[in-house]
């Protein structure tokens, strides 16, 4: 794992909702820049704090490796960037006690880089974007957030602990969405972010569904925010509506996807005469076993499953 620093003064609003760190490629006048270079070297799980407006108050983790990307069309009013770039794909965390680096510069002059840094003496951030921090300063710093940092790491390892594989239409389907040009990087993001049970879409789910109705568990860290119609089946608006899903525990999410089991509009669940029921007692799911109706668009949804997804 490696900790950097981004100074998004002038983009925060804008990377934050949108989960992602983006710079182009180099200056205006094509010399290499480091703040941009260092955009190639990030991995995934990597730590980075969020500066802007003279305070660290998000912390992100990185989702996904550099890839080239058009300038984001919400930065279209900045005409110092050309437009070929870099993104980052980013999970933000909001801090709930942001800290301004300059109260503390007492405790961190001492552990700035030399080289690249990204704060000048007198606790002013310097002109740059994307910097590393060493270990020891990005301890000091999460002793100063009171360990959230951590917490957060954890919080989202915890998260992305349940795997979820993608098969080869669905890769495809990705890097048509990667290369489309009649939407912003943001929605392309929100998109692709929601093939794994990410992002807005599971705000959404979230907001229908409180918890796994089979096993009845409701720790969403441990839960597939599951869509009905699958999403590569699915259009730009099924692939981020809420009502697309159920929040299911994984080894529910593995059946339902399989079509192995599928529900009724009034909740019945549907057994496929190619599942060995022992299975269902070995995972303690009950059956018969009625999970509640589903709402009306779910009904729509749930409509295509056993039709096209449902092995009866």
């Amino acid at each position: 794992m490696r900790y950097w620093w981004v100074s998004q003064n002038q983009t925060l609003k804008y990377e934050i909702t949108g989960g992602y760190m983006w710079s182009p490629k180099a200056n205006k006048n094509g010399a290499r820049n480091p703040f941009y270079d260092f955009m190639t070297e990030v991995s995934v799980g990597d730590v980075i704090f969020s500066y802007a407006k003279t305070r660290i108050s998000f912390i992100g983790i990185a989702t996904g490796v550099a890839h080239s990307s058009n300038k984001p069309n919400d930065f279209d009013d900045n005409k110092y960037w050309d437009d070929d770039g870099w993104l980052v794909p980013v999970e933000f965390y909001e801090l709930s006690n942001p800290i301004k680096p300059k109260d503390h510069i007492l405790r961190i002059s001492p552990l700035l880089p030399t080289k690249y840094s990204p704060l000048q003496a007198n606790g002013k951030g310097n002109e740059l974007y994307l910097t590393e921090v060493s270990l020891e300063l990005a301890k000091e710093l999460s002793n100063l957030l009171k360990g959230e940092v951590d917490e957060i790491a954890i919080k989202h390892t915890s998260q992305g602990s349940i795997s979820v594989l993608v098969n080869k239409a669905e890769t495809r389907a990705i890097r048509e969405i990667e290369q489309r040009k009649d939407i912003k990087e943001t929605e392309k993001l929100r998109l692709v972010k929601s093939r794994n049970g990410q992002g807005v879409y599971k705000d959404r789910l979230i907001a229908i569904e409180s918890g796994c109705r089979i096993t009845g568990l409701t720790d969403t860290n441990f839960l597939i925010a599951s869509h009905i119609k699958p999403w590569v089946k699915s259009n730009d608006f099924e692939k981020l509506d809420g009502n697309n899903g159920l929040l299911l525990s994984p080894h529910v999410d593995k059946l339902f996807d399989a079509g192995y089991i599928s529900f009724s509009n009034d909740g019945d669940m549907l057994i496929s005469s190619g599942l060995n029921t022992d299975i269902l007692k070995l995972w303690r799911i009950d059956y018969p076993l009625n999970i509640s109706r589903l709402n009306t668009q779910q009904q729509g949804y749930m409509k295509y499953h056993r039709k096209n997804i449902f092995k009866p």
